[in-house]
């Protein structure tokens, strides 16, 4: 009997391509139609995600399970504490020949929000999803923005039913990847995203569309391919270490079968061929084992490491502890190549480029899900692979990191500062926002509380940013629809004709800018006290970018929104369609920016505290 969180968290990712494949049979020319069916596939998409949120938040007071109740909050409540107990539980699958299938490691039925089952044994490749508080905001964000983008896409007159269906495709691709805890399904999930945005950008944008959609797959690519190295060296590591006993018996098992024995003589005999039994493995918690191991060998702690680890192999481990993997050089190597791969998407300077043009040639709906999800899928990236595999290398290179963030935050203001084009402003202050986020996460503190600060603000911008750049994209496509083109200097005076639009906007754009008792603050505070703590310097300058922030943000209010304008004066106020999209926005930035420890931090906490303990120990922090 499968598990009822693997239902739900499959249900989950592909619905929206289940919806996909039912356009097919709708006809092109019933554009209604079409319309209307990709949005009951968002809307049921995000029930289901808030159907799984709950569950979560269960999670977090505690699952009542034959050995009573286990109370997974606070630092348990992170995701290796659930894989280990479901694992703790599990039994090893066999084929149809009854042999044992190597890592095939099948959990009971539970709702812990961890489910796993054997994909393509042979390579150790698994199905395995799991949520916990760094990934369920995102997947909030991302259910709740591709339902509203769907609303801002009823304009699409152009091929519908091709764009419908790579905007369900494209879902897809984000919700897996917040999923996957198999670093192989995670990478087919990034890919998926690649395709449906490409030509959402290409065949659907502006007059450029061709070159913008062709940088962003380069550059998309580019990255993919460094993730994809690393992916390849991560898995030629031998980690029969750092897994369960099954799992090498059931190796052992394999290699005796494959030597002509039978499946019963090579289980008598498996311990014969275990010293050949090498694991290797896509598992991003068992990878993440094995780089906190790799960072204490580094830092001389061997012996303990050996005497700690499950392996019952303790006189074999002290050599294959001397595997690259174990190095400082491969570390190194491995968290720069995941690092570029995924600053590409967030973006950090230099790697941003890409991102100007392809918001400004996006339609606005494809503009709200770049900026506010596919941006964090970089940050999210950084979080549940670079940091917890190549842990080592993270803290030696903490300077750089948080010095490309503090560069981020200011090299973005400068530039949105600089823009005639709206979107392209908006596009900039994106990289401007963006660049707290890395900053939070580089600012590894001898002490975790300090870092815990960064960590927790960095995750909060991450989500804070998502509504507001969202919804600032999406005020941007409104005056677009009207005006027909972008340029601030020739907008002024539309408070005046528009005054439900031009509240709207001066509050999203408030938000944006960090105004206290918004969501925008909260990110960006937490992040400047972690970097005070870290290094003073780096705080002041980017508390100081705060002034840019404000002035460009202003300066934009003043040139589109105040003032008289004759040639706007008969412009319509929001449609009810646009006040549907605008104001959960605006409600979703206010909650977050009033009641923010309850509306996220209260269950977002847990995992990303769990996530700094876990690696603050293994340089002593207390």
């Amino acid at each position: 009997m499968l598990e009822t969180d693997l239902w739900q968290m499959t249900a989950l990712t592909f619905v929206p391509a289940l919806f996909a494949l039912i356009l097919v049979f709708v006809p092109a020319t019933a554009k209604e139609a079409l319309r209307w069916v990709t949005l009951l596939g968002t809307a049921v998409t995000l029930a289901i995600s808030l159907v799984v949120f709950v569950g979560y938040l269960d999670v977090l007071e505690g699952v009542r399970s034959e050995r009573g109740v286990l109370p997974w909050h606070g630092k348990d409540a992170h995701l290796e504490a659930r894989v280990d107990y479901a694992l703790a539980g599990s039994e090893v699958q066999t084929g149809p020949d009854g042999k044992a299938l190597p890592g095939s490691l099948r959990p009971q039925p539970a709702s812990d929000l961890v489910a796993r089952s054997a994909w393509i044994p042979r390579f150790n490749i698994e199905y395995f999803l799991g949520i916990d508080g760094i990934s369920m905001p995102l997947v909030l964000l991302t259910t709740l923005l591709c339902f509203l983008s769907m609303i801002a896409s009823w304009g699409i007159e152009k091929h519908v039913k091709g764009y419908c269906m790579l905007f369900l495709l494209l879902e897809t691709g984000m919700i897996g990847c917040f999923l996957a805890l198999d670093f192989f399904l995670f990478y087919i999930f990034w890919e998926v995203m690649l395709l449906p945005m490409y030509f959402l950008i290409g065949v659907w944008g502006g007059p450029r569309r061709e070159y913008a959609a062709i940088k962003f797959f380069l550059y998309t690519l580019l990255g993919s391919v460094f993730i994809l190295i690393a992916l390849l060296g991560f898995y030629f590591t031998d980690v029969r270490d750092f897994v369960r006993p099954e799992m090498v018996k059931a190796k052992a098992v394999e290699i005796g079968v494959r030597q002509g024995l039978s499946a019963g003589d090579a289980e008598k005999q498996w311990e014969k061929f275990a010293k050949d039994a090498n694991v290797h493995t896509f598992d991003l918690v068992t990878l993440g084992k094995a780089g906190r191991a790799a960072m204490r060998v580094l830092n001389g702690e061997t012996d303990k490491v050996i005497a700690e680890a499950p392996s019952t192999d303790k006189a074999g481990m002290k050599e294959r502890l001397k595997q690259p993997f174990f190095t400082s050089f491969f570390q190194v190597a491995m968290f720069l190549l995941l690092f570029i791969g995924f600053a590409i998407k967030v973006p950090v300077f230099p790697f941003h480029t890409w991102l100007p043009d392809a918001h400004v040639e996006a339609p606005t709906p494809i503009s709200m899900l770049l900026a506010g999800v596919l941006l964090k899928l970089g940050g999210y990236g950084i979080l549940r692979i670079a940091y917890p595999i190549c842990p080592w290398a993270a803290y030696t290179l903490a300077w750089p990191l948080a010095l490309f963030g503090v560069i981020n935050i200011v090299y973005g203001a400068f530039a949105a500062m600089a823009q005639t084009d709206f979107k392209k402003l908006v596009a900039y202050s994106s990289v401007s926002h963006m660049g707290y986020v890395i900053l939070g996460i580089a600012v590894w503190s001898a002490r975790p509380q300090y870092w815990e600060w960064g960590m927790n603000g960095a995750m909060f911008q991450m989500i804070a940013h998502g509504v507001t750049s969202a919804g600032m994209f999406f005020l941007v496509g409104v005056i677009y629809d009207r005006a027909h083109h972008r340029d601030l200097n020739n907008f002024r005076g539309l408070m005046e004709p528009m005054p439900f639009y031009g509240g709207l906007s001066f509050l999203i754009f408030f938000a944006a800018l960090g105004l206290p008792g918004l969501c925008g603050f909260i990110g960006e505070a937490f992040v400047v006290l972690a970097a005070w703590t870290y290094s003073p310097v780096l705080a002041v300058i980017t508390a100081a970018a705060v002034i840019l922030t404000a002035a460009y943000v202003l300066w934009t209010l003043q040139r589109v929104y105040l003032g008289t304008n004759p040639a706007y004066k008969d412009f319509p106020d929001m449609s009810v369609r646009e006040i549907i999209i605008g104001v959960p926005l605006l409600v979703l930035a206010v909650l977050l920016g009033v009641f923010p420890q309850y509306f996220l931090l209260s269950w977002m906490q847990p995992s990303v505290n769990g996530l700094v303990e876990s690696l603050s120990k293994l340089t002593g922090g207390q």
